[in-house]
């Protein structure tokens, strides 16, 4: 290989070599009359590039990362850090070398037609062959490569394709995202052919006025262009005009050359139905260039929509509305083939994004494959396009580097020239956390002279100063500044731009805290319009146990509703031997690896709402349409009145005409009974008709208002009934194993332990609470128990007064904290009960997951779940399953026996196969042993979520102080 002239360049080695031979980037869509390259590959993994070829080959899948498919070369997951410790522009030695190999039979019809390669994208360093002649040279992991092969195959002949790909680089320092190391060939390969003289690129601009304007590029692969061509338009039967006033500029431009032809057709749609995230109407385009004799030598086919985007004042507009970005970050995954999605994939994930309410995706921290934003137009999404920088552990040397200069300006202007006739791209963004500098000037300046109708954005470029002017972005887009700080900076009178959070609410584990109070915050602050949470998926990459190794493509059905089957697991960092990692930081998404709904996603869900109860009134209800652009009768809705003592009404509803951001007042659909304690009303929307992401009946959102208040009642003692107890003052129960014992502890989510509070807690001894008992006081009917809790910092004490009431036994309790315990995790009591309790039924908020600070998505009503599924397997095990807002529950055994809680007020609730211990001992799921009996939490204070592994902790008001608190409840038996 060392004698090869293109070997010789030594590419992973030279920052200025972005590419060689490499075709200019360009928006022709090529998808018809193709012929596929995908599928088994001779393979061979060299340990450096410089390495020879041997004789042994074994098999590759294309597309795929070779790190999962049985390679020694495994996956590694670092955030910030390089995984290997030389400075740029300089790659390690120990340099695992990818060599594809094929024959590849070309069409005998392409006798006389241009032939072009395309690789979809290889990280990180792509070396082309055909015969053993070197082609071209490609960086820039996420972006298709073409070469001209024409001249160097033959149709009708077989020719040997070798694709050599270079995992390290100094491309590598500028890819340096928060996600997995792989290294292959990760989207498909193709040969396509064109006519000698074909459409270079094709610009389509179409206004929300109906304008449309599309700019041809024409080359001719033999040479100077032949006279007489000409480009005709179709725009669904509507006939385009050439623009003779640009052929007319262009005739007398001395710069237009006469190997590069240009051509712009124009027309007006009249009544056009304009493009948005709420109705994505596309019109198809079809570009035909002609030879002199009229005979069509190339065609070009795009899906357009009319709409256009703008900054006005501090305000981001579509089609001149202010919309709100309810945003996520996506990577490219998957947890069999890594980094390779194919298209069902991605449509599966814009569907789920849909159906919870998310109308933008930013593509963090590159761009994605061209399918995905075929799907963004169709669907409906707002795109954050990026490009494929980001220089995280160097960032600050590399941003100025004039060495990286032209990798920079080459991987943004080549994303903007790929995806700039899609309607879904309203922004373009010029990486990640690669600090500021000229670099990124360079890049932002070609941008906006190339593509003036969309802004672009930067978030280091706005770091130091929101308000800022001239610099490379036209969003200030934070990442993770604190609610408050960007309230304030809205209302200070010093804002320029719009502000959209480029990442915020980080979804590690049990996470996503106040994410309903950041939307309350936006939608009434103007100068708030959004933003991206971090992030989409969990990463977990599913591996055998016996062996650690990535399972890979044959996987399919080794998982379900986020659980890894026996067996096998879902990997993280370290999981594969990696010295050097960054651990669970990888599982951070609003789905688990599998596209399983988080309870988080629920949450968004009703937030998002496009239709809602803004209050009730004694007439009435008042609902509104909180949509920009749609009215509701693509919706249909039940109205459902749920009463604490059990009953449930349903009646179909009716949805007013309402449009954007218009109120009405309904009536009640039901008289309320006098009777039932505690009533809520539900209206639960679904889809009137098939979307294209999602059939007729999908649950939207179900929006609810309390109608009447709960009733306190006592329960009635009975002092002719003992209370047992221990000799420790334990209650004794036929139902309970582990008599209730004070809390203080939860299994620490990652929030708790990045964000610095779980240390805390350890220090503060709470995980090892060393209980006293002081006084146990008889009477009849009744025990009182005065015990003291001893923690590092002071001692808690505990009163817990025990009650023969009529059926059961009432627990009043309190507890003081003093001073020093100022944050912790909860106050409460903890119990165990006897196995075959299987399943759990409350009045309260759910049916899903619910916490103190994210508990806007789970209506109140009557819930049932079986208790194994309460828990919620987040990647690293951790406090999970709790219920918020829980009035009363029961756990029953198939016979219906079991045992019940009635509550004093609405409290957390928690149950569980786990105690705290068994959570915290643990990596995996896979090493955990569940318990026959449940282990139950009732909280009179549970401490907020937050996003503190990344970002701001949750807000003071879900912060459990010290002092006293008290609670009490019921405990019967079924």
């Amino acid at each position: 290989m060392t004698s090869d002239p293109l070997i010789s360049l030594r590419p992973w080695e030279a920052p200025e070599v972005t590419s060689w031979g490499r075709l200019p980037m360009n928006a022709v869509d090529r998808r018809s009359g193709v012929l596929p390259l995908d599928g088994d590959w001779r393979f061979q993994l060299l340990p450096a590039p410089d390495a020879p070829v041997g004789g042994s080959w074994s098999s590759a899948y294309v597309p795929g990362a070779w790190t999962v498919q049985g390679t020694d070369d495994l996956p590694q997951y670092t955030n910030v850090r390089m995984p290997f410790p030389e400075y740029p522009p300089h790659s390690p030695a120990a340099n695992p070398t990818g060599v594809y190999e094929r024959e590849v039979d070309v069409p005998a019809e392409w006798a006389g037609r241009r032939i072009v390669l395309q690789v979809g994208a290889a990280e990180s360093v792509l070396l082309v062959h055909v015969d053993g002649r070197p082609v071209g040279v490609s960086k820039d992991s996420h972006l298709a490569a073409e070469f001209d092969l024409t001249g160097r195959v033959r149709a009708g002949a077989r020719s040997v394709v070798r694709l050599t790909v270079v995992k390290w680089s100094d491309a590598s320092h500028i890819e340096d995202q928060d996600q997995w190391w792989h290294g292959g060939i990760t989207r498909s390969v193709l040969l396509y052919a064109t006519d000698p003289l074909h459409l270079a690129d094709v610009t389509v601009r179409a206004s929300r006025s109906g304008e449309l304007r599309v700019d041809c590029r024409v080359r001719d692969a033999a040479g100077a262009l032949p006279e007489g061509w000409y480009v005709s338009g179709e725009l669904e039967g509507h006939l385009l005009t050439q623009d003779a006033e640009f052929d007319r500029f262009n005739a007398e431009d001395e710069r237009v050359s006469d190997f590069l032809g240009e051509a712009r057709l124009r027309t007006v749609v009249e009544d056009v139905r304009t493009w948005n995230a709420e109705t994505p109407e596309l019109y198809s385009l079809t570009v035909r260039l002609h030879r002199a004799d009229g005979t069509v030598a190339d065609t070009a086919r795009h899906r357009t929509g009319f709409r256009d985007v703008e900054i006005n004042g501090r305000d981001l507009l579509v089609n001149g509305e202010r919309i709100f970005v309810r945003g996520v970050n996506r990577h490219d995954f998957h947890p069999l083939t890594g980094r390779t999605v194919s298209y069902d994939d991605m449509r599966a994930d814009l569907i789920t994004l849909k159906r919870f309410g998310f109308n933008a995706i930013r593509t963090s921290h590159y761009p994605s494959d061209p399918a995905l934003y075929d799907l963004a137009d169709e669907l409906g999404f707002y795109v954050v396009d990026e490009a494929d920088i980001e220089s995280h552990d160097h960032a600050h040397e590399i941003a100025d580097d004039p060495r990286y200069l032209n990798a920079f300006v080459d991987r943004v202007s080549r994303m903007v020239l790929r995806d700039k006739n899609h309607p879904s791209v309203i922004i373009w963004s010029l990486g990640n956390e690669s600090d500021y500098g000229a670099n990124h000037d360079a890049a932002a300046g070609w941008v906006r002279r190339h593509d003036p109708t969309r802004p672009v954005q930067y978030e280091g470029a706005a770091k130091l100063d929101w308000a800022a002017t001239g610099d490379a972005t036209d969003i200030a887009c934070p990442m993770y500044a604190s609610l408050e700080e960007c309230v304030e900076h809205a209302l200070s009178g010093r804002q320029t731009k719009p502000l959209i959070w480029c990442e915020y609410s980080h979804a590690m584990g049990n996470s996503n805290g106040t994410l309903a109070d950041h939307w309350a915050a936006i939608e009434s602050t103007p100068g708030l319009q959004g933003g991206f949470i971090w992030e989409f998926w969990d990463h977990g990459i599913l591996q055998r146990v016996n062996d650690g190794r990535p399972v890979g493509r044959g996987g399919v059905g080794l998982y379900d509703n986020g659980v890894a089957a026996p067996g096998h697991r879902w990997a993280y960092g370290g999981d594969f031997g990696e010295l050097l990692h960054d651990g669970a930081f990888i599982a951070d998404g609003v789905v688990f690896p599998d596209r399983t709904p988080k309870p988080v996603m629920y949450e968004h869900r009703e937030i998002a709402a496009p239709v809602r109860i803004e209050c009730f009134r004694h007439e009435g209800i008042v609902l509104g349409n909180h949509q920009h652009f749609r009215g509701l009768a693509w919706l249909t809705g039940e109205w459902e009145l749920s009463l604490a003592d059990g009953r449930r009404l349903t009646a179909p509803a009716e949805l007013p005409d309402l449009r954007p951001g218009e109120t009405a007042a309904v009536p009640l659909p039901f008289e309320l009974p006098e009777e039932g304690g505690e009533a809520w009303l539900t209206l639960r929307v679904t889809t009137a008709g098939d979307e294209p992401w999602a059939p007729r009946g999908t649950v939207v959102c179900v929006p609810q208002v309390r109608l009447r208040e709960a009733v306190p009642q006592s329960p009635v003692r009975v002092k002719n009934r003992s209370v047992e107890v221990d000799d420790d003052g334990l209650l004794v129960h036929p139902l309970l194993t582990a008599a209730p014992t004070l809390s203080l502890w939860r299994t620490p989510t990652d929030n708790d332990e990045l964000g610095g509070m779980a240390p805390r807690w350890r220090d503060w001894g709470l995980d090892a609470l060393v209980r006293k008992v002081a006084d146990v006081r008889l009477s009849p009917g009744q025990v009182t128990v005065h015990a003291e809790y001893a923690s590092e910092v002071g001692v808690v004490r505990h009163l817990q007064v025990l009650t023969a009431v009529e059926g059961g036994i009432h627990v009043a309790e309190s507890a003081e904290l003093p001073d020093e315990l100022d944050d912790v995790a909860r106050v409460g009591s903890v119990f165990e009960t006897v196995a075959g309790l299987d399943l759990m039924e409350w009045y309260g908020q759910g049916p899903w997951e619910s916490y103190p600070d994210r508990a806007f998505g789970a209506p109140v009503g009557h819930h049932s779940v079986p208790v194994d599924a309460l828990f919620t397997p987040y990647l690293r095990p951790q406090e999970s399953g709790g219920r918020h807002g829980v009035r009363h529950f029961t756990l029953s055994a198939p016979d219906a026996t079991g045992l019940a809680v009635v509550l004093d007020e609405p409290r957390q609730v928690g149950v569980s196969r786990y105690r705290a211990a068994d959570l915290t001992g643990v990596t995996h799921h896979d090493e955990l042993v569940p318990r026959a009996g449940c282990v139950v939490h009732i909280d009179a204070a549970h401490r907020g979520l937050g996003t503190a592994s990344c970002g701001p902790d949750t807000t003071a008001s879900y912060l459990v102080a010290p002092g006293v608190h008290r609670w009490s409840w019921t405990l019967r038996a079924l």
